[in-house]
């Protein structure tokens, strides 16, 4: 389901692979059964690549994994969470057009 520059990440390698990183991370909660996560992520590999080398792109199945999404608070799918600094700097819920996504990014990544 990941694309080229799309890693999955899970509750064990969550800490280390986004809270620790030294760069900001787009986190993609997301499950199979979801259709606007599916429709979403075609867009997300888009900003992966783009973004590439200035901002990871992960994704996270919230049937496979509990603790991460009931920590940050995931009700709704898809939700894309962007943390800079192992804080969440911008959150953004459901289906959404690419420009709303670049705008959240650049507002972290500057």
């Amino acid at each position: 389901m990941a694309g080229q520059f799309v890693s999955e990440v899970n509750d064990d390698t969550f800490d280390k692979e986004v809270l620790q990183s030294d760069q900001p991370v787009l986190v993609d909660f997301w499950a199979a059964w979801c259709g606007p996560c599916r429709a979403l992520a075609p867009v997300v590999d888009e900003v992966a690549t783009q973004y590439n080398g200035k901002l990871k792109v992960m994704k996270m199945d919230v049937d496979k994994n509990n603790s991460t999404p009931a920590r940050y608070g995931i009700r709704g799918i898809p939700a894309l969470l962007i943390f800079k600094g192992g804080q969440v700097a911008d959150q953004i819920v459901g289906f959404v057009p690419k420009d709303t996504i670049d705008k959240s990014i650049t507002k972290v990544i500057v």
